[in-house]
């Protein structure tokens, strides 16, 4: 776990390059200052839908495509790990058909990062598995496309190259993350790569609205676990017993 003094030097040569604003800063201090220390975190974030602009804002997903170089494939060979799904799509447990007009509420999802992912017991070649802090990772030279992990998720949040990304990349956004290959399976790996370097996930830092909330769940003191305490949220697919790390705050009759 980096330490505060590590985080402040981490930040302090990012701002060389790059000037984050007060919020942004703020955000990310409070996301990993709690942890400080600690060597169980475990990671945690919250969509507020009552403050997601929805299908008219995607600053959230083109920082996640830009971070991770993620092809830009329109049809059946879609790749995503982050978007925006129907609400009773998302939640089919808590939709319904009086529910009218929100069940059309886009819904931002991602993988869940659950505390119990089935996804990491079926692979084969251990090509996913979990973090101690709780990520569910992905090692894109081991996956040989077997496509069990797809099957057990409950959520649908992986998605398979069938073709060549890269041949769908018309520049690398991003050098220092990996491109990956035909006949490999992706999906959100909640920016580990940043949080070891103390930054926060590129879905969180990019939202303008502040919709999205990061940090650690085993910390009393931390942002998320008072907001947690405070809201009411839900989580998807509850009674699939994988306990998701992905809470939402229901925007409680906005439109």
């Amino acid at each position: 776990m980096i330490s505060r003094r590590k985080f402040l030097v981490t930040f302090g040569s990012a701002l060389a390059g790059v000037i984050l604003s007060a919020s942004q800063l703020e955000k990310a201090l409070a996301a990993f200052q709690s942890a400080e220390n600690s060597s169980n975190a475990q990671w945690g974030m919250i969509i507020d839908l009552s403050k997601c602009a929805g299908l008219s804002c995607q600053a959230c997903i083109e920082a996640c495509v830009r971070e991770h170089n993620i092809p830009r494939i329109d049809g059946k060979h879609h790749i995503w790990w982050i978007t925006f799904v129907k609400f009773e799509n998302a939640f089919p447990e808590q939709a319904h058909e009086m529910l009218g007009e929100f069940n059309e509420l886009p819904t931002l999802v991602l993988c869940n990062h659950c505390h119990n992912p089935p996804c990491t017991k079926v692979c084969p070649t251990r090509a996913t598995w979990q973090r101690e802090d709780g990520i569910v990772m992905m090692d894109w030279h081991r996956c040989i496309g077997c496509r069990y992990c797809m099957a057990a998720c409950p959520y649908g949040s992986r998605s398979f190259n069938w073709v060549d990304p890269r041949e769908y990349l018309p520049q690398i956004t991003n050098p220092m993350f990996p491109t990956r290959t035909k006949g490999v399976v992706e999906k959100c790996i909640l920016c580990y790569h940043r949080i070891d370097r103390g930054e926060l996930p590129a879905c969180v830092e990019a939202c303008p609205n502040d919709a999205l909330i990061f940090g650690d769940l085993n910390k009393f003191d931390s942002e998320i676990r008072k907001i947690l305490g405070e809201e009411y949220t839900i989580v998807r697919k509850p009674s699939a017993g994988t306990k998701p790390k992905v809470y939402y705050i229901l925007p409680w009759g906005e439109k």
